[in-house]
């Protein structure tokens, strides 16, 4: 299996706040990795970094064998490395078609555009109801999925995704997370995945690394990371009893202190 992303001791900075320290990480094509953590704890960070919304201070960010740090997010987004951001930040005036076009903006006069929005509409069959419909009428749930849909638009070979279940339903979490391991399965997109909801999380992806205070202090698969009695106590609580339906009530880290020594 051939890794796709490379990130490698990468420094982020907000002004005098050193808010990822020497973060390394490896995705391989084709696996869904999710970076779980509590608020602060620079997830949102690592992901504007590899995006190129954020500039690294130090360290390495190598796709497909290619170095993106020092890229702007047009060139990032050119390269095959797209982000959902943090609140889906759909255009609201807009119908949900034109945002979706909006995407494959930059290759608008490419064949299979046509192609790309309706497998968009085959996967989440409320937008092509709500097609005509401006997107800031929408529910957040929706919303959410215009802004996958949108970013797959661009035709990513990686995706990035920031807290895809903020401020959702746990129905719509659900269905959220069935489609991200779709995509994945029906087009062998990469896809790293930010997120506090960790039980479900850690159900959908194939590795995992957990973030605190700017550094990664574990990773391996997410199987194996479901079996560790600190994770269990710390970020899956009742959810691993009630199964990951339950994580939006359930699965948030309680807490910021370490409890890995």
């Amino acid at each position: 299996m051939s890794t796709l992303l490379q990130v490698r001791n990468i420094e982020t900075w907000y002004g005098p706040v050193n808010a990822i320290r020497g973060i390394s990480l490896d995705v391989q094509a084709g696996r869904i990795v999710a970076v779980l953590g509590a608020n602060g704890a620079g997830k949102t960070t690592l992901l504007n970094t590899i995006a190129g919304v954020l500039a690294p201070a130090k360290g390495s960010i190598v796709f497909e064998g290619h170095h993106l740090e020092g890229k702007d997010a047009d060139a990032v987004c050119r390269a095959g490395v797209v982000l959902v951001p943090e609140g889906r930040q759909v255009f609201p005036f807009l119908t949900v078609e034109e945002n979706l076009r909006m995407g494959a903006f930059a290759r608008r006069r490419a064949p299979g555009v046509a192609e790309d929005m309706e497998r968009v509409f085959e996967w989440f069959p409320r937008l092509r109801e709500r097609r005509t419909q401006s997107a800031g009428l929408l529910s957040g749930g929706e919303q959410q999925m215009v802004a996958i849909g949108r970013a797959y638009m661009a035709k990513p070979r990686m995706l990035l995704l920031d807290e895809p279940s903020l401020g959702l339903s746990p129905l719509f979490t659900k269905e959220i997370f069935q489609i991200v391991r779709r995509i994945r399965d029906e087009t062998g997109t990469a896809i790293l995945v930010v997120e506090q909801n960790a039980a479900i999380a850690l159900a959908t992806a194939d590795d995992g690394y957990i973030v605190e205070l700017g550094r990664i202090v574990a990773s391996d698969t997410c199987a194996k990371l479901k079996q560790r009695d600190d994770v269990q106590a710390f970020y899956l609580g009742a959810a691993a009893e009630h199964g990951p339906e339950m994580a939006g009530r359930h699965a948030q880290p309680r807490r910021q202190r370490s409890c890995w020594r």
